[in-house]
């Protein structure tokens, strides 16, 4: 755009070192698709020879020929591949990984793997496993943000014993009610409940689901927040006790729990607004005992009050719209922070500068109420031009199952305003073509059109 340039924050100096000596020699990154890449490309600009696994299934993906490496753990289905920690560490020692990056899902938030990838003696690009054991768990967390004085939404903090426990504690808060996994996360293990007669069949579904998705089906109860905004704070912490809240995104735009479409900064978030969740994130952070990339959820509504909902422990699906509009690579300090490096900045230098927004590409059909889509990517043109970024896993010819999570690609704009970016993002979404495969694509366009989302109005949910 005329008159465009870029961020101040675009120009944050690293350390001498940052391009002497690689922060590894080699890295295994225990993830797939277009995480995997995020994570292979910043070791490469850092000189880190990278290990890639894989599953029957992806032996042709994008992420395994990146690599300098690349090593088989099993058939498609996750549990006998991407979540067998047994198999992964086995295949660091055996290629010479000094350290494991789990990226999202999967792994990524397993106490018990962040442990045994340290009993190895390899290390763990991630938070200690002593800090996902005090946050992982939402009503442990819960607690732990009570005891740091962060507001949380009125629930419980334990998980339900039956039915009448479920029953006493919606009487207590009022309906509605938000039933939740305790080990939940990506909206599974999730059911609103509006009167007492939906709650038993609520609490059964939800504690299936959780025990189907996370093998744990502890479910608790919190009152549930009509018509909010999903603002989450990413927070960055390094060993010698440096904790920086890297400012707020915002990700309303949802179907069925599933985040969509982020943006940063957020449109509800005032310069003082963003420091009262900065400083609570931190805070709850660094009563965890919290190193290296995390965020903190929350919930802000309709009168501006903020409520926390969870920690996320690992680095999150939109975490490239907080990079554009700080100009930090979350991923490299993410790797520079495992080796012991100290962060350079202060929280003053990091004000958000621009906007960014980023949409999930899934293999969704939006037309057929995001049914998942299978099939062969038979043509992929990606968008270009000033300001677009495409984090994508997917190329001409790439087959697309069930077994895995349906996003393909994540489509990132930034631009000195939010009008400017939406028209940017308009612009990206109308050059991207994927053909042979159902998309999420229409969908984003629609939005993007929507009155109401350029207005920056809360979600109607």
């Amino acid at each position: 755009m005329p008159g465009e340039s870029v961020p101040a924050s675009f120009c944050y100096r690293l350390p001498a070192t940052a391009y002497r000596l690689p922060v590894f020699a080699k890295l295994l990154v225990a993830n797939r698709g277009e995480i995997a890449l995020r994570v292979i490309r910043a070791c490469h600009e850092l000189g880190v020879k990278t290990v890639a696994v894989y599953s029957d299934a992806d032996a042709q993906a994008p992420h395994v020929r990146e690599a300098d490496e690349a090593v088989n753990v099993g058939p498609p289905p996750s549990r006998e591949s991407y979540l067998r920690g047994d198999a992964i560490i086995e295949a660091a020692m055996r290629t010479g990984a000094e350290a494991i990056h789990p990226g999202y899902g999967f792994l990524s938030e397993r106490e018990w793997f962040a442990r045994a990838v340290r009993d190895a003696g390899l290390t763990f690009v991630g938070p200690p496993a002593e800090a996902i054991a005090a946050t992982g768990s939402k009503t442990a967390a819960r607690q732990l943000a009570i005891a740091a004085k962060v507001p949380v939404v009125p629930g419980t903090t334990e998980g339900l014993r039956d039915v009448d426990d479920a029953t006493a504690a919606a009487k207590q808060f009022g309906f509605p009610v938000l039933l939740k996994a305790a080990a939940g996360g990506g909206g599974k293990g999730m059911r609103v409940v509006r009167e007492q007669s939906e709650l038993a069949g609520a609490l059964e579904a939800a504690r299936r689901e959780a025990r189907n998705a996370f093998g744990d089906d502890a479910v608790y109860v919190e009152k549930y927040v009509e018509g909010p905004r999903h603002v989450e704070i990413q927070v960055l912490g390094d060993t010698h006790g440096t904790m920086l809240s890297l400012g707020e995104r915002e990700c309303s735009v949802q179907r069925r729990h599933q985040k969509m479409i982020e943006e940063a900064p957020s449109v509800a978030v005032s310069a003082e607004l963003r420091k009262a969740m900065s400083d609570a994130a931190v805070r709850f952070a660094q009563a965890a005992g919290y190193v290296n990339a995390g965020t903190c959820e929350f919930l802000l509504d309709r009168d501006g009050r903020f409520y926390f909902l969870e920690m996320n422990t690992r680095l999150q699906v939109e975490h490239p719209v907080t990079e554009l509009v700080t100009g930090i690579d979350i991923v490299q300090w993410q790797l520079r922070i495992a080796a012991g490096e100290k962060l350079p900045f202060v929280q003053s230098e990091i004000v958000p500068r621009g906007w960014a927004i980023e949409c999930r590409i899934t293999s969704e059909d939006p037309a057929n109420g995001f049914l998942p889509a299978t099939g062969r990517v038979a043509y992929l043109h990606v968008p270009a031009g000033p300001g677009v970024r495409w984090d994508g896993g997917i190329e001409t010819g790439s087959q697309i199952g069930l077994f895995y999570d349906p996003l393909l690609a994540k489509l990132i704009v930034w631009a000195p305003t939010r009008d400017a970016a939406i028209a940017r993002m308009h612009r990206a979404l109308l050059e991207l073509t994927i053909d042979g495969i159902d998309s999420s694509r229409d969908f984003h366009l629609r939005v993007m059109e929507d009155e109401e989302f350029r207005r920056g109005s809360a979600p109607r949910r």
